[in-house]
């Protein structure tokens, strides 16, 4: 006699489709927007985040800052990486996820860009965290728990 078969997955699949980003954000530490690039590579450097979120005072979302970027515009040009200011150098048109999107927008938004991290932001883009693929996975596989997925620093 037939018998249905039902994946083992298939209720953590559902579980994952129905989970927003809000349930595994990690903490994340911002740059402010006003200080040089060295404090910014000194900041980037102590707390290894690659790129780096950076902010205005009221915690709004500004762009990203990466290490790579910066060694090639400031080194390579002959910039006083004491002097240079980060807001220059932000690059606006980073990836980043909403904290009421779904798990499964986010990790679409970060495949798209090419990125293994990205902010999450309010709609009024102020950072309240990070999303990386790793905790994205750990959801897929219904490995995942309620205020975070991931166990790595941040």
């Amino acid at each position: 006699m037939p018998t249905k078969q039902t994946k083992p997955n298939d209720s953590a699949e559902e579980n994952f489709k129905a989970r927003i980003v809000k349930q595994i954000i990690k903490s994340t530490k911002s740059i402010s927007n006003k200080v040089s690039i060295k404090t910014a590579l000194d900041e980037m450097h102590a707390g290894a985040i690659d790129p780096a979120p950076i902010t205005d005072e009221r915690g709004e979302l500004l762009g990203t800052l990466s290490k790579n970027k910066m060694n090639r515009e400031i080194g390579g040009m002959g910039h006083d990486p004491g002097t240079e200011p980060v807001a220059a150098h932000i690059q606006t048109n980073c990836a980043y996820c909403f904290e009421d999107q779904t798990i499964e927008e986010a990790e679409r938004i970060m495949l798209q860009a090419k990125v293994r991290e990205a902010p999450v932001v309010t709609h009024g883009k102020l950072l309240v965290g990070a999303i990386d693929l790793k905790a994205i996975s750990g959801e897929k596989d219904g490995g995942g728990s309620v205020g975070g997925g991931n166990t790595s620093s941040g």
